[in-house]
């Protein structure tokens, strides 16, 4: 049984900390990586990833970390860790040309809470953005974050949506997101430009993510809806790994690739699961539906491997995170919705 992670210090520990894999793959990038959104969920802990990685291996490269950082404690942080901070608006116009040509792009700039209501910020950030971002940096290397959403729901006894299965985005975050894929491919067919596309689904650590939210919802004792009763999941610091390590697998056209977890894992399971380490007996709402939004990342693992740390262990360290009364993100996911409304 692996240890628990008991605090936040140590769980950002984790989260940034390199594998042989991880230092070889920034060994053999050319060039310095510049990573646009790096102030959300994943990107602190992708920046940190990427520069611990760099200096395992002997590397000097720059990484740079471009946000809006309403956070200023964010932004010292980046560079106490020799991470280079760049505050910008990326919708701001002119703001695209004013960034340093870099060889290297990670695009993880993105909106999805909130989508109803600010429709047209979304479309902003998911398609417009990416469209801006793909012209500027048409000379580099650039690995673009989508989701999984783009897929419709699929029959759980199939193990979940490949990459070739055809896509039916629902709502307008997933309409949103496709066309944040379009754009990028277009700059790839239009300019050469090599591109790696992560559907992923669903990231998690112990302060945000599917896991936790039902992990709380059963400490609380609030009901857990069951109406998207299955889902898949991934590690974040394994999610980032891969991240790095698809700079050597881009190309144009594009490669697409799923982005998560082994496991189709059973909402009513997990919820019991988290209710033995709790003593709660937890509280269900709806059924069950025979589809679900779900991938199946069987390529990513032909290339990357499996993920290290399984959802059983996360689980198991959540457990201990909540009963603790740790710091939590209260950011919902909203994993339920079947409609796209988010």
């Amino acid at each position: 049984m692996m240890p628990n992670i008991t605090s936040v210090q140590e769980l950002e520990e984790h989260l940034s900390r390199p594998t042989a894999d991880d230092g070889s793959a920034m060994k053999a990038l050319d060039g310095d990586l510049l990573i646009l959104g790096a102030g959300g969920k994943m990107g602190p802990s992708l920046a940190m990833l990427a520069r611990r990685a760099a200096d395992l291996a002997g590397s000097r490269k720059r990484v740079i970390a471009v946000s809006r950082f309403s956070d200023e404690k964010l932004r010292s942080e980046f560079s106490s860790q020799n991470i280079e901070p760049i505050a910008c608006d990326l919708l701001e116009p002119g703001a695209l040309a004013k960034l340093p040509e870099v060889a290297n792009v990670v695009f993880m700039a993105a909106r999805k809470f909130g989508t109803s209501g600010s429709e047209h910020l979304t479309w902003a950030m998911n398609t417009f953005l990416p469209g801006l971002v793909a012209e500027r940096f048409r000379n580099s290397r650039i690995i673009a974050f989508s989701t999984g959403n783009v897929y419709p729901l699929t029959p759980v006894k199939d193990g979940g949506a490949v990459e070739s299965t055809v896509v039916e985005p629902k709502g307008e975050y997933a309409q949103s997101a496709l066309g944040r894929e379009r754009m990028f491919e277009y700059g790839s067919h239009r300019w050469g430009t090599p591109v790696t596309i992560l559907r992923l689904n669903y990231a998690v650590e112990l302060r945000y993510g599917v896991l936790a939210d039902i992990g709380l919802a059963v400490f609380e004792r609030r009901p857990i809806d069951l109406r998207m009763g299955y889902v898949n999941v991934i590690w974040q610091r394994d999610a980032n790994s891969a991240c790095l390590r698809s700079f050597g697998h881009c190309q144009s056209p594009p490669l697409v690739l799923n982005l998560t977890g082994p496991e189709t894992l059973s909402v009513r399971r997990v919820a019991e699961e988290f209710g033995q380490r709790f003593g709660v007996d937890p509280i269900f709402e709806f059924e069950e539906s025979p589809t679900a939004l779900l991938s199946n990342a069987g390529q990513a693992q032909r290339v990357f491997g499996c993920p290290s740390i399984t959802a059983a262990v996360i689980i198991d360290w959540l457990a201990d995170w909540i009963s603790n009364r740790r710091p939590m993100l209260n950011k919902p996911t909203h994993f339920h919705a079947r409609d796209g409304k988010f």
